[in-house]
């Protein structure tokens, strides 16, 4: 966590720290498609075997990736989604979407159900009202402000 992280109060640049560049995120992405070895994402995603290096110990230390050992000898290790790595990938989603929809020139992957084969299209709902969170007029309020009305600032 760098020293920006530690004074925020805003949970956006807090929550960036983590996994606020594109490789974390393309790495995210490819661990939840099955891509759990260091060769497989290096290959899949052209990166530098350093900047890869760099950016899965940033995750496992970030607590959205986990490391694994599945050999000993020699001693190799996958990687695979943690609760909160897990937790993160509806906002890769969205995100996704947003360019479909905005910056899909070229005909652009789907996300779809794996169940029914039903095209998915992301969007974020405030939990409580299922209400899509670009339809709502909203602000940011620090932790403690009287308008919260003791609602909890954790889920």
């Amino acid at each position: 966590m760098d020293k920006v992280q530690e004074r925020s109060f805003c949970p956006i640049e807090h929550g960036l720290g983590f996994v606020g560049e594109a490789w974390s995120m393309l790495i995210l992405r490819n661990l939840a498609s099955g891509a759990t070895r260091f060769e497989q994402l290096r290959s899949a995603l052209g990166i530098a075997p350093n900047i890869l290096t760099q950016r899965l110990r940033a995750l496992v230390e970030a607590g959205l990736v986990e490391k694994r050992r599945y050999s000993e000898r020699p001693p190799r290790d996958e990687y695979v989604l943690s609760v909160a790595g897990r937790d993160f990938l509806p906002v890769l989603y969205v995100i996704g979407e947003w360019a479909r929809r905005h910056h899909g020139e070229a005909d652009m992957a789907r996300l779809v159900d794996v169940e029914t084969g039903r095209p998915v299209e992301a969007v974020v709902v405030d939990r409580a009202t299922g209400h899509p969170l670009s339809g709502l007029k909203l602000r940011v309020v620090q932790a403690g402000d009287p308008s919260l009305g003791g609602a909890s600032s954790k889920q």
